[in-house]
Protein backbone atom coordinates (compact mmCIF):
# COMPACT_ATOMS: atom_id res chain seq x y z
CA UNK A 1 0.00 0.00 0.00
CA UNK A 2 1.13 4.07 -0.65
CA UNK A 3 1.35 6.23 2.73
CA UNK A 4 -2.24 7.45 1.57
CA UNK A 5 -3.53 3.63 0.86
CA UNK A 6 -2.73 2.25 4.15
CA UNK A 7 -4.17 2.74 7.44
CA UNK A 8 -2.27 5.08 10.32
CA UNK A 9 0.53 3.34 12.05
CA UNK A 10 0.91 6.27 14.36
CA UNK A 11 -1.01 6.34 17.52
CA UNK A 12 -4.53 7.81 17.57
CA UNK A 13 -3.38 11.10 18.69
CA UNK A 14 -1.08 11.57 16.23
CA UNK A 15 -3.89 10.27 13.76
CA UNK A 16 -6.02 13.49 15.21
CA UNK A 17 -3.11 15.94 14.71
CA UNK A 18 -2.90 14.64 10.98
CA UNK A 19 -6.64 15.21 10.74
CA UNK A 20 -6.21 18.78 12.02
CA UNK A 21 -2.85 19.68 10.09
CA UNK A 22 -4.80 19.09 6.83
CA UNK A 23 -2.12 15.77 5.78
CA UNK A 24 -5.14 13.57 5.73
CA UNK A 25 -9.49 13.95 6.25
CA UNK A 26 -11.12 11.18 8.44
CA UNK A 27 -12.42 10.04 4.75
CA UNK A 28 -9.39 9.17 3.45
CA UNK A 29 -8.70 6.82 6.07
CA UNK A 30 -11.61 5.42 6.68
CA UNK A 31 -11.33 4.60 2.97
CA UNK A 32 -7.74 3.06 3.90
CA UNK A 33 -8.75 1.19 6.94
CA UNK A 34 -11.96 -0.50 4.85
CA UNK A 35 -9.42 -1.91 2.42
CA UNK A 36 -6.93 -2.73 5.26
CA UNK A 37 -9.77 -4.66 7.09
CA UNK A 38 -11.42 -6.24 3.86
CA UNK A 39 -7.88 -7.61 2.94
CA UNK A 40 -6.94 -8.59 6.60
CA UNK A 41 -6.55 -12.27 7.55
CA UNK A 42 -6.31 -11.68 11.21
CA UNK A 43 -10.17 -12.66 11.55
CA UNK A 44 -10.19 -9.65 13.94
CA UNK A 45 -13.67 -8.32 12.72
CA UNK A 46 -16.36 -9.65 13.32
CA UNK A 47 -18.87 -7.01 12.12
CA UNK A 48 -18.99 -4.26 9.68
CA UNK A 49 -20.73 -0.82 9.33
CA UNK A 50 -19.08 0.77 6.60
CA UNK A 51 -22.09 2.12 4.99
CA UNK A 52 -22.68 4.12 8.55
CA UNK A 53 -19.42 4.68 8.91
CA UNK A 54 -18.53 6.48 5.82
CA UNK A 55 -21.50 8.94 6.61
CA UNK A 56 -20.13 9.94 10.22
CA UNK A 57 -16.67 10.63 8.37
CA UNK A 58 -17.78 13.16 5.66
CA UNK A 59 -18.84 15.08 8.67
CA UNK A 60 -16.51 14.39 11.61
CA UNK A 61 -15.88 17.32 13.40
CA UNK A 62 -11.81 17.17 14.26
CA UNK A 63 -12.03 19.06 17.12
CA UNK A 64 -12.48 16.77 19.40
CA UNK A 65 -10.07 14.20 21.38
CA UNK A 66 -10.69 11.59 18.89
CA UNK A 67 -12.68 13.44 16.13
CA UNK A 68 -13.26 11.43 13.13
CA UNK A 69 -10.73 8.21 14.36
CA UNK A 70 -11.93 4.95 13.33
CA UNK A 71 -12.71 2.46 15.79
CA UNK A 72 -13.02 -1.19 16.64
CA UNK A 73 -15.72 -2.02 19.27
CA UNK A 74 -15.20 -5.51 21.19
CA UNK A 75 -18.19 -7.27 20.45
CA UNK A 76 -19.47 -8.23 24.11
CA UNK A 77 -20.23 -4.91 24.03
CA UNK A 78 -23.56 -3.65 22.70
CA UNK A 79 -24.26 -1.01 19.80
CA UNK A 80 -28.03 -0.33 18.72
CA UNK A 81 -28.83 -2.54 15.68
CA UNK A 82 -25.14 -4.17 15.45
CA UNK A 83 -25.03 -7.74 16.20
CA UNK A 84 -25.01 -8.83 19.66
CA UNK A 85 -24.11 -12.65 19.95
CA UNK A 86 -21.63 -12.47 23.29
CA UNK A 87 -19.41 -14.30 20.92
CA UNK A 88 -21.52 -16.83 21.41
CA UNK A 89 -24.01 -19.33 19.13
CA UNK A 90 -26.38 -19.05 21.66
CA UNK A 91 -26.76 -15.52 20.52
CA UNK A 92 -26.77 -15.65 16.72
CA UNK A 93 -29.04 -13.39 15.07
CA UNK A 94 -29.26 -11.51 17.65
CA UNK A 95 -29.49 -7.72 17.88
CA UNK A 96 -28.26 -4.99 19.89
CA UNK A 97 -31.71 -2.75 20.77
CA UNK A 98 -29.03 -0.14 22.90
CA UNK A 99 -25.77 0.86 23.06
CA UNK A 100 -23.68 0.68 26.07
CA UNK A 101 -22.38 3.75 27.66
CA UNK A 102 -18.82 3.72 27.41
CA UNK A 103 -19.10 3.48 23.59
CA UNK A 104 -21.44 6.32 23.59
CA UNK A 105 -18.72 8.11 25.65
CA UNK A 106 -16.63 6.90 22.57
CA UNK A 107 -18.79 8.39 20.21
CA UNK A 108 -20.35 11.67 21.53
CA UNK A 109 -17.81 12.59 24.01
CA UNK A 110 -14.59 11.30 21.83
CA UNK A 111 -15.77 11.82 17.94
CA UNK A 112 -14.12 8.86 17.58
CA UNK A 113 -15.81 6.62 14.24
CA UNK A 114 -17.16 2.93 14.73
CA UNK A 115 -16.54 1.02 11.90
CA UNK A 116 -17.20 -2.64 13.70
CA UNK A 117 -17.01 -5.07 16.35
CA UNK A 118 -14.13 -7.09 17.08
CA UNK A 119 -13.78 -10.80 18.12
CA UNK A 120 -13.64 -12.16 21.96
CA UNK A 121 -13.32 -15.08 23.86
CA UNK A 122 -17.38 -16.75 24.73
CA UNK A 123 -19.00 -14.46 26.93
CA UNK A 124 -15.38 -13.04 28.11
CA UNK A 125 -14.61 -16.53 29.92
CA UNK A 126 -11.39 -17.40 28.16
CA UNK A 127 -8.22 -15.67 27.81
CA UNK A 128 -7.78 -17.02 24.80
CA UNK A 129 -8.57 -16.15 20.72
CA UNK A 130 -10.84 -19.15 19.18
CA UNK A 131 -14.78 -19.85 19.61
CA UNK A 132 -17.44 -21.91 17.92
CA UNK A 133 -19.48 -18.67 15.98
CA UNK A 134 -16.17 -16.80 14.92
CA UNK A 135 -13.08 -18.97 14.49
CA UNK A 136 -9.55 -17.94 15.44
CA UNK A 137 -7.96 -14.96 15.46
CA UNK A 138 -4.50 -14.78 14.83
CA UNK A 139 -1.45 -12.84 16.46
CA UNK A 140 -0.18 -9.79 13.81
CA UNK A 141 3.37 -10.60 14.66
CA UNK A 142 3.23 -14.19 14.00
CA UNK A 143 0.20 -16.14 12.41
CA UNK A 144 -0.73 -19.53 14.17
CA UNK A 145 -0.10 -17.48 17.66
CA UNK A 146 -2.37 -16.59 19.82
CA UNK A 147 -3.95 -13.25 20.32
CA UNK A 148 -5.03 -14.19 23.97
CA UNK A 149 -8.33 -12.69 25.15
CA UNK A 150 -10.60 -12.15 25.98
CA UNK A 151 -10.05 -8.63 23.67
CA UNK A 152 -8.95 -10.64 21.34
CA UNK A 153 -9.70 -9.03 17.89
CA UNK A 154 -9.32 -6.02 19.09
CA UNK A 155 -5.93 -6.44 20.01
CA UNK A 156 -4.90 -7.77 16.75
CA UNK A 157 -6.84 -5.05 14.63
CA UNK A 158 -4.55 -2.18 16.20
CA UNK A 159 -1.44 -4.28 16.84
CA UNK A 160 -2.41 -5.46 13.15
CA UNK A 161 -2.79 -2.16 11.75
CA UNK A 162 -6.44 -1.61 11.09
CA UNK A 163 -7.00 0.83 13.25
CA UNK A 164 -5.29 2.81 16.00
CA UNK A 165 -8.13 2.75 18.31
CA UNK A 166 -10.31 -0.23 19.66
CA UNK A 167 -12.30 -0.75 23.07
CA UNK A 168 -11.34 -3.86 25.05
CA UNK A 169 -12.85 -5.03 28.89
CA UNK A 170 -11.21 -6.41 31.69
CA UNK A 171 -12.52 -9.13 34.24
CA UNK A 172 -9.35 -11.01 35.07
CA UNK A 173 -6.75 -9.69 32.50
CA UNK A 174 -8.84 -9.43 29.49
CA UNK A 175 -7.18 -6.44 28.46
CA UNK A 176 -3.69 -6.33 29.38
CA UNK A 177 -3.35 -10.52 28.44
CA UNK A 178 -3.65 -9.35 24.72
CA UNK A 179 -2.04 -6.62 25.24
CA UNK A 180 1.04 -8.29 26.57
CA UNK A 181 1.09 -10.84 23.31
CA UNK A 182 0.53 -8.12 20.72
CA UNK A 183 2.91 -5.62 22.20
CA UNK A 184 0.33 -2.89 22.91
CA UNK A 185 -0.08 -0.77 26.13
CA UNK A 186 -2.82 -2.07 27.90
CA UNK A 187 -4.23 -0.05 30.92
CA UNK A 188 -6.77 -1.41 33.74
CA UNK A 189 -7.89 1.27 36.06
CA UNK A 190 -9.20 1.25 39.44
CA UNK A 191 -12.42 -0.35 39.46
CA UNK A 192 -15.24 1.68 38.88
CA UNK A 193 -13.09 3.97 36.19
CA UNK A 194 -15.36 3.35 33.36
CA UNK A 195 -18.93 2.55 33.02
CA UNK A 196 -19.98 -0.82 32.85
CA UNK A 197 -23.63 0.30 32.22
CA UNK A 198 -26.42 0.61 31.14
CA UNK A 199 -26.63 -3.37 33.04
CA UNK A 200 -24.14 -3.12 35.31
CA UNK A 201 -23.68 -6.54 37.55
CA UNK A 202 -23.12 -5.96 40.95
CA UNK A 203 -21.07 -8.98 41.18
CA UNK A 204 -18.27 -10.01 41.07
CA UNK A 205 -17.47 -6.68 40.73
CA UNK A 206 -14.06 -7.14 39.01
CA UNK A 207 -14.89 -5.95 35.34
CA UNK A 208 -13.49 -2.95 33.82
CA UNK A 209 -13.38 -1.07 30.56
CA UNK A 210 -11.10 0.38 28.26
CA UNK A 211 -8.88 0.19 25.36
CA UNK A 212 -5.89 -1.31 23.31
CA UNK A 213 -3.54 1.31 23.35
CA UNK A 214 -0.06 1.71 20.68
CA UNK A 215 0.80 4.87 23.30
CA UNK A 216 0.38 5.93 26.97
CA UNK A 217 -1.28 9.52 25.44
CA UNK A 218 -3.82 7.29 23.59
CA UNK A 219 -5.04 5.68 26.70
CA UNK A 220 -5.17 8.88 29.09
CA UNK A 221 -6.69 10.30 26.85
CA UNK A 222 -8.97 7.45 26.43
CA UNK A 223 -9.44 8.20 30.31
CA UNK A 224 -10.30 12.17 29.57
CA UNK A 225 -13.50 11.09 27.15
CA UNK A 226 -14.88 7.65 28.91
CA UNK A 227 -13.95 8.34 32.52
CA UNK A 228 -16.01 9.23 35.33
CA UNK A 229 -20.04 8.86 37.12
CA UNK A 230 -22.43 7.60 35.25
CA UNK A 231 -25.82 6.77 37.62
CA UNK A 232 -26.42 3.89 35.99
CA UNK A 233 -23.32 2.34 37.39
CA UNK A 234 -23.06 3.30 41.21
CA UNK A 235 -19.51 1.74 40.94
CA UNK A 236 -17.98 4.50 38.90
CA UNK A 237 -15.93 7.24 39.97
CA UNK A 238 -15.61 10.64 39.52
CA UNK A 239 -13.10 11.78 36.45
CA UNK A 240 -10.22 14.51 36.97
CA UNK A 241 -10.91 14.69 32.96
CA UNK A 242 -7.16 15.61 33.36
CA UNK A 243 -5.33 12.65 32.10
CA UNK A 244 -3.49 13.42 29.39
CA UNK A 245 -2.40 17.02 30.40
CA UNK A 246 -0.98 15.38 33.65
CA UNK A 247 0.68 13.07 32.09
CA UNK A 248 4.69 13.20 33.23
CA UNK A 249 3.71 15.89 35.81
CA UNK A 250 4.35 13.13 39.03
CA UNK A 251 7.64 12.61 40.44
CA UNK A 252 8.38 8.62 40.15
CA UNK A 253 12.32 9.27 41.73
CA UNK A 254 12.67 7.66 45.39
CA UNK A 255 9.23 5.61 44.91
CA UNK A 256 9.47 2.16 46.18
CA UNK A 257 8.98 -0.58 43.83
CA UNK A 258 9.13 -4.59 43.99
CA UNK A 259 10.09 -6.79 41.02
CA UNK A 260 8.61 -10.37 41.30
CA UNK A 261 8.56 -11.72 37.88
CA UNK A 262 6.04 -14.02 38.77
CA UNK A 263 3.04 -13.88 41.40
CA UNK A 264 0.36 -15.80 42.48
CA UNK A 265 2.74 -19.45 41.61
CA UNK A 266 2.29 -19.09 38.05
CA UNK A 267 5.18 -20.85 36.35
CA UNK A 268 6.54 -18.84 34.32
CA UNK A 269 8.26 -20.36 30.81
CA UNK A 270 11.95 -20.37 30.34
CA UNK A 271 13.55 -16.90 29.62
CA UNK A 272 10.70 -14.81 31.05
CA UNK A 273 12.12 -13.94 34.58
CA UNK A 274 15.41 -13.15 33.61
CA UNK A 275 13.55 -10.52 30.97
CA UNK A 276 11.13 -8.88 33.17
CA UNK A 277 13.99 -8.70 35.97
CA UNK A 278 16.15 -7.30 33.04
CA UNK A 279 13.75 -4.36 31.74
CA UNK A 280 12.17 -3.67 35.43
CA UNK A 281 16.13 -2.93 36.09
CA UNK A 282 15.85 -0.42 33.21
CA UNK A 283 12.59 1.23 34.28
CA UNK A 284 14.31 1.52 37.59
CA UNK A 285 17.13 3.41 36.14
CA UNK A 286 15.80 5.43 34.00
CA UNK A 287 12.82 7.07 36.75
CA UNK A 288 15.39 7.00 39.90
CA UNK A 289 12.71 4.79 41.54
CA UNK A 290 14.01 2.63 44.46
CA UNK A 291 14.29 -1.50 44.31
CA UNK A 292 12.91 -2.93 48.25
CA UNK A 293 12.30 -6.95 48.74
CA UNK A 294 8.66 -7.42 49.58
CA UNK A 295 7.23 -11.12 50.29
CA UNK A 296 3.97 -11.32 48.57
CA UNK A 297 1.49 -14.53 49.93
CA UNK A 298 -1.39 -14.56 47.77
CA UNK A 299 -4.19 -17.40 48.26
CA UNK A 300 -4.92 -19.54 45.21
CA UNK A 301 -9.01 -18.99 44.39
CA UNK A 302 -8.89 -19.36 41.17
CA UNK A 303 -11.16 -22.38 41.19
CA UNK A 304 -13.76 -20.65 43.53
CA UNK A 305 -14.00 -17.88 41.79
CA UNK A 306 -14.27 -19.48 38.68
CA UNK A 307 -17.27 -21.10 39.51
CA UNK A 308 -18.58 -18.55 41.84
CA UNK A 309 -18.30 -16.26 38.71
CA UNK A 310 -20.70 -18.33 36.23
CA UNK A 311 -23.44 -16.56 38.26
CA UNK A 312 -23.94 -14.02 35.61
CA UNK A 313 -23.60 -16.53 32.81
CA UNK A 314 -26.76 -17.98 34.49
CA UNK A 315 -28.58 -14.73 34.18
CA UNK A 316 -27.46 -14.11 30.51
CA UNK A 317 -28.67 -17.21 29.51
CA UNK A 318 -31.61 -17.48 31.53
CA UNK A 319 -34.05 -20.55 30.33
CA UNK A 320 -31.96 -21.18 27.64
CA UNK A 321 -29.82 -23.32 29.97
CA UNK A 322 -29.61 -26.19 29.51
CA UNK A 323 -31.22 -26.54 26.09
CA UNK A 324 -28.29 -24.81 24.98
CA UNK A 325 -25.23 -26.52 26.45
CA UNK A 326 -24.45 -28.30 22.90
CA UNK A 327 -24.07 -24.49 21.39
CA UNK A 328 -21.73 -23.47 23.72
CA UNK A 329 -17.85 -24.35 23.70
CA UNK A 330 -16.53 -27.50 26.32
CA UNK A 331 -14.71 -25.36 28.33
CA UNK A 332 -17.49 -22.92 28.94
CA UNK A 333 -20.27 -25.64 28.59
CA UNK A 334 -17.96 -27.82 31.51
CA UNK A 335 -18.06 -24.88 33.45
CA UNK A 336 -21.29 -24.22 34.07
CA UNK A 337 -22.03 -27.95 34.84
CA UNK A 338 -19.12 -27.41 37.33
CA UNK A 339 -20.36 -23.96 38.68
CA UNK A 340 -24.44 -25.90 38.68
CA UNK A 341 -22.68 -28.92 40.40
CA UNK A 342 -20.20 -27.25 43.21
CA UNK A 343 -21.66 -23.60 44.12
CA UNK A 344 -23.19 -23.75 47.28
CA UNK A 345 -23.50 -21.38 50.44
CA UNK A 346 -20.18 -23.23 51.63
CA UNK A 347 -18.41 -22.66 48.71
CA UNK A 348 -19.63 -18.68 48.32
CA UNK A 349 -18.32 -18.49 51.68
CA UNK A 350 -14.71 -19.51 51.13
CA UNK A 351 -14.20 -18.12 48.25
CA UNK A 352 -15.41 -14.65 50.20
CA UNK A 353 -12.51 -15.54 52.92
CA UNK A 354 -10.29 -15.67 50.64
CA UNK A 355 -11.08 -12.83 48.76
CA UNK A 356 -10.86 -11.17 52.03
CA UNK A 357 -7.21 -12.76 52.24
CA UNK A 358 -6.07 -11.66 49.34
CA UNK A 359 -7.33 -8.12 49.90
CA UNK A 360 -5.39 -7.67 53.04
CA UNK A 361 -2.13 -9.14 51.34
CA UNK A 362 -2.41 -7.22 48.65
CA UNK A 363 -2.97 -4.23 50.84
CA UNK A 364 -0.17 -4.75 53.21
CA UNK A 365 2.56 -4.83 50.09
CA UNK A 366 1.28 -1.54 49.02
CA UNK A 367 1.92 -0.76 52.88
CA UNK A 368 5.67 -1.33 52.00
CA UNK A 369 5.85 -0.67 48.01
CA UNK A 370 4.26 1.75 45.95
CA UNK A 371 4.48 -0.09 42.88
CA UNK A 372 4.93 -4.66 41.87
CA UNK A 373 6.31 -5.43 38.56
CA UNK A 374 5.60 -8.85 37.23
CA UNK A 375 4.98 -10.27 33.94
CA UNK A 376 2.01 -10.30 32.22
CA UNK A 377 1.77 -13.63 30.93
CA UNK A 378 3.59 -16.51 31.03
CA UNK A 379 5.36 -16.76 28.39
CA UNK A 380 5.10 -15.62 24.56
CA UNK A 381 2.13 -16.31 22.39
CA UNK A 382 1.08 -20.11 22.24
CA UNK A 383 -1.08 -21.66 19.45
CA UNK A 384 -3.96 -19.33 18.48
CA UNK A 385 -6.50 -23.05 18.81
CA UNK A 386 -4.91 -23.47 22.16
CA UNK A 387 -7.40 -23.34 24.87
CA UNK A 388 -4.66 -22.38 27.45
CA UNK A 389 -1.49 -21.17 27.53
CA UNK A 390 -0.59 -24.58 29.86
CA UNK A 391 1.28 -27.52 28.22
CA UNK A 392 0.47 -29.67 30.84
CA UNK A 393 -3.21 -31.62 30.93
CA UNK A 394 -5.63 -29.23 31.84
CA UNK A 395 -8.91 -29.72 33.93
CA UNK A 396 -10.80 -29.31 30.47
CA UNK A 397 -8.74 -32.36 28.89
CA UNK A 398 -9.45 -34.33 31.64
CA UNK A 399 -13.49 -33.64 31.82
CA UNK A 400 -13.40 -34.04 27.89
CA UNK A 401 -11.06 -37.02 27.15
CA UNK A 402 -11.30 -38.92 30.77
CA UNK A 403 -12.86 -42.29 30.29
CA UNK A 404 -16.01 -41.21 31.50
CA UNK A 405 -16.69 -39.62 28.56
CA UNK A 406 -18.84 -36.48 28.37
CA UNK A 407 -22.10 -38.28 29.37
CA UNK A 408 -20.22 -39.97 32.52
CA UNK A 409 -18.58 -36.65 33.24
CA UNK A 410 -21.86 -35.04 33.28
CA UNK A 411 -22.60 -37.86 35.76
CA UNK A 412 -20.15 -37.20 37.92
CA UNK A 413 -20.57 -33.34 38.55
CA UNK A 414 -24.56 -34.30 39.02
CA UNK A 415 -23.47 -37.19 41.83
CA UNK A 416 -21.30 -34.22 43.41
CA UNK A 417 -24.22 -31.69 43.35
CA UNK A 418 -26.26 -34.51 45.40
CA UNK A 419 -23.35 -35.76 47.62
CA UNK A 420 -23.47 -32.27 48.53
CA UNK A 421 -26.76 -31.22 50.00
CA UNK A 422 -25.44 -33.63 52.82
CA UNK A 423 -21.76 -32.51 52.97
CA UNK A 424 -21.53 -28.81 51.91
CA UNK A 425 -18.00 -28.63 52.51
CA UNK A 426 -17.49 -30.67 50.32
CA UNK A 427 -17.18 -28.96 46.91
CA UNK A 428 -14.92 -26.65 48.30
CA UNK A 429 -12.58 -28.98 49.44
CA UNK A 430 -12.71 -30.37 45.74
CA UNK A 431 -12.18 -27.03 44.41
CA UNK A 432 -8.97 -26.61 46.20
CA UNK A 433 -7.84 -30.14 45.33
CA UNK A 434 -8.65 -28.92 41.46
CA UNK A 435 -6.48 -25.82 41.87
CA UNK A 436 -3.33 -27.86 42.97
CA UNK A 437 -3.96 -30.85 40.52
CA UNK A 438 -4.61 -29.09 37.59
CA UNK A 439 -2.39 -25.82 37.16
CA UNK A 440 -3.58 -24.35 34.23
CA UNK A 441 -7.03 -22.98 36.56
CA UNK A 442 -4.38 -20.55 37.18
CA UNK A 443 -1.74 -19.96 34.42
CA UNK A 444 -3.82 -18.23 32.71
CA UNK A 445 -4.54 -15.16 33.98
CA UNK A 446 -2.79 -15.53 37.19
CA UNK A 447 -0.89 -13.11 36.64
CA UNK A 448 -3.31 -10.77 36.26
CA UNK A 449 -6.85 -11.65 37.96
CA UNK A 450 -5.47 -10.32 41.34
CA UNK A 451 -5.77 -7.01 40.07
CA UNK A 452 -9.41 -7.45 39.55
CA UNK A 453 -10.37 -9.13 42.56
CA UNK A 454 -8.45 -6.57 44.59
CA UNK A 455 -10.01 -3.60 42.26
CA UNK A 456 -6.47 -1.59 42.15
CA UNK A 457 -5.14 -0.25 38.38
CA UNK A 458 -2.00 -2.79 36.83
CA UNK A 459 -0.65 -1.85 33.25
CA UNK A 460 0.90 -4.07 31.07
CA UNK A 461 3.71 -2.20 28.96
CA UNK A 462 5.31 -4.00 25.82
CA UNK A 463 8.91 -4.76 27.11
CA UNK A 464 10.33 -6.34 24.12
CA UNK A 465 10.71 -9.51 22.92
CA UNK A 466 11.63 -13.13 23.08
CA UNK A 467 11.69 -15.36 20.09
CA UNK A 468 10.59 -12.49 17.92
CA UNK A 469 7.26 -12.39 19.98
CA UNK A 470 5.91 -9.69 22.44
CA UNK A 471 6.40 -9.59 25.92
CA UNK A 472 4.64 -7.87 28.44
CA UNK A 473 5.47 -6.38 31.90
CA UNK A 474 3.05 -5.57 34.17
CA UNK A 475 2.85 -2.80 36.69
CA UNK A 476 0.49 -2.77 39.80
CA UNK A 477 0.30 0.62 41.53
CA UNK A 478 -2.45 0.76 44.81
CA UNK A 479 -6.52 1.85 44.35
CA UNK A 480 -6.85 5.48 42.63
CA UNK A 481 -3.18 5.95 41.93
CA UNK A 482 -4.44 5.56 37.97
CA UNK A 483 -2.28 8.23 36.99
CA UNK A 484 0.69 7.59 38.57
CA UNK A 485 1.04 4.30 36.61
CA UNK A 486 0.29 6.21 33.51
CA UNK A 487 4.01 8.08 34.41
CA UNK A 488 5.38 4.99 34.77
CA UNK A 489 4.34 3.78 31.44
CA UNK A 490 5.41 7.29 29.84
CA UNK A 491 9.07 6.50 31.26
CA UNK A 492 9.15 3.33 29.49
CA UNK A 493 7.93 4.36 26.51
CA UNK A 494 10.74 7.25 26.40
CA UNK A 495 13.29 5.07 27.77
CA UNK A 496 12.59 1.85 25.71
CA UNK A 497 10.14 2.91 22.81
CA UNK A 498 8.09 -0.10 20.93
CA UNK A 499 6.83 -0.43 17.69
CA UNK A 500 3.05 0.86 17.14
CA UNK A 501 2.37 -2.00 15.40
CA UNK A 502 3.13 -5.64 14.61
CA UNK A 503 6.75 -5.67 12.07
CA UNK A 504 4.63 -7.80 9.47
CA UNK A 505 2.08 -4.88 9.65
CA UNK A 506 3.72 -2.06 8.64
Amino acid sequence: MSAVEQPWQGDACSLVDAFRAGERSPLEELHATIGAIESSTLNAFVHRDFTAALERAATADITMPFGGVPAAIKELEPVAGWPFTEASMVFKGRLATETSHHVLRLIERGGANPVGSTTASEFGGLNVSVTKINGVTHNPWRSGRTVGGSSSGSAAAVSGGLVSLATGGDGGGSIRIPAGYTGLLGMKGTFGRITRAPHAFMRPNTVLFGNLSRSVRDAARYYDVCAGVDSYDPSTLESSGQWEARLGTHPLAGKRVAVLPSISDVKLEPGVAAHIEQQAQALIAATGMVRVNLRLDLPNLAAQWMVGNMATLVADLGDRWPKCASLLTDEIEIGMRLSHSLYNLDTAAVAEQLRVQANEAMARAFDEVDFIICATNPGPAFAAEAVTSSSERSFIDWAKDSSFGRYGTRAALFGMRLASTVAPRLPSTLLGQMAERFPDLVSMGGLTMISNLYGNPAVSIPAGTIDGLPIGMQVLAPHHRDELLFDVALAFERERPWPLVAPSAS
